[in-house]
């Protein structure tokens, strides 16, 4: 039986964050397991995705704009389904959808869209279920966007309203459950933490390279964003620079704008002054697999991540990652593969890179270890997901 599938954002970016990343992804691995459903603002009223949001979810592009574009003409579309009452026509048309597999609401969902699940919410038979990515705006509130901050408590009470949340990681599941205990919130919904899954390279990593005259790149991914750290990974580099060592830093992600300023004139204060650092922005997924494939390792400088995407992700395609040990990422990295941190100031990140630069054999152990590591692909978080759904009981 299907499941519904909530895209309301997604399905109106060509954003590549790691939440929409996520969703596409277990979009795709659902396959036509799966209805893809958008509530519509203009037509007051959930459907069916219409092609030209399909084609948001699998175009490959980049962009640097997180937010929701609706086109002029879909806006009208719906402004006039609501005119001329044809918004009753199209209810009884998602009213026809076999629900009884239940609803999976993959992300971050804004005030407007919480306020119209009541009514998904009774059209659904099955269980409804949220994932849960983390509670960064809780921990980190001077690192992460002041709309998101003032916003997270709300969503947090909402989650309360679906029949289990599906938590991306250990680390964020503990997360959730001690902030629903300090609400005293007497009869929470089942919190499991139920690991992504990952694109596995088509095929098989190939070692790094042991000879070359040409400087290695370093590559990380990520948003420039506070919580990212990226401050300190290019302090660590310069330092390194500065004391001769001959390497390539390649950053590929996204801006964020309130966050992520002050990292970005850093980066363009060292370009300016002839350092070798290469800042791609956002970048589609051919695009980064290329970038992994030709990087001889990764750094994840991430003070607190509720999974940390990138790391398997650079494990997965045979590159050793440098990483927190803490939290989300330690969970990430025990598998081996990579050089974990108590720390990530720029000292140890300067220390890190440093090592594995001067100790070729440190690094071949590594992504030795990587190669070896088994990793669940998003056909087997999409098979995981929807068996513990069958095993739940509506709340309501």
């Amino acid at each position: 039986m299907p499941v519904l599938l909530d895209l309301t954002h997604t399905s109106h970016s060509r954003a590549r964050t790691g939440i929409q990343r996520v969703t596409r992804s277990l979009h795709t691995a659902l396959g036509s397991g799966a209805v893809a459903l958008t509530h519509d603002p203009h037509a007051g009223l959930w459907r069916e995705l219409e092609p030209w949001e399909n084609k948001n979810l699998t175009a490959d592009s980049a962009s640097s704009r997180r937010g929701a574009a609706w086109p002029l003409s879909a806006k009208l579309r719906g402004i006039s389904r609501r005119w001329l009452g044809r918004s009753s026509h199209l209810h009884a048309q998602f009213s026809t959808l076999d629900s009884s597999g239940g609803l999976i609401v993959p992300e971050v969902f804004s005030a407007a869209t919480a306020a119209a699940f009541p009514a998904l919410f009774a059209a659904t038979t099955g269980p409804r279920v949220a994932l849960f990515h983390d509670a960064i705006a809780l921990k980190f509130p001077e690192l992460t966007p002041a709309k998101t901050v003032a916003r997270f408590p709300a969503y947090l009470r909402e989650l309360l309203a679906f029949d289990g949340i599906a938590a991306v990681s250990e680390d964020s599941r503990d997360s959730l459950r001690d902030y629903w205990r300090w609400l005293n919130v007497p009869s929470p919904p089942p919190v499991e933490a139920l690991p992504l899954g990952v694109d596995l390279p088509s095929l098989p990593p190939s070692p790094p390279a042991t000879a070359s005259t040409q400087p290695p790149t370093i590559l990380s991914v990520g948003s420039l964003e506070g919580r990212k750290n990226h401050l300190a990974l290019l302090d660590a580099c310069e330092q390194l620079w500065a004391s001769g060592a001959r390497f390539e830093l390649r950053l590929i992600g996204l801006t964020q704008p309130q966050t992520g300023r002050t990292a970005l004139a850093r980066v363009q204060a060292l370009q300016a002054a002839g350092r070798p650092l290469r800042y791609d922005g956002p970048a589609t997924d051919a695009a980064l697999a290329t970038a992994y494939a030709g990087c001889a390792f990764t750094v994840y400088p991430s003070l607190i991540e509720g999974f940390g995407l990138p790391v398997i992700e650079s494990l997965a395609q045979g590159k050793p990652c440098i990483c927190s040990a803490r939290g989300a990422l330690g969970e990430s990295a025990r598998g081996g593969g990579c050089l974990a941190l108590d720390s990530v100031d720029s000292a140890s990140l300067g220390s890190a890179i440093g090592r594995l630069l001067a100790q070729p054999a440190e690094l071949v152990a590594l992504a030795s270890a990587a190669r070896a590591r088994q990793f669940r692909t998003w056909s087997d978080y999409a098979a995981s997901l929807t068996a513990w759904m069958r095993m739940l009981k509506r709340l309501s």
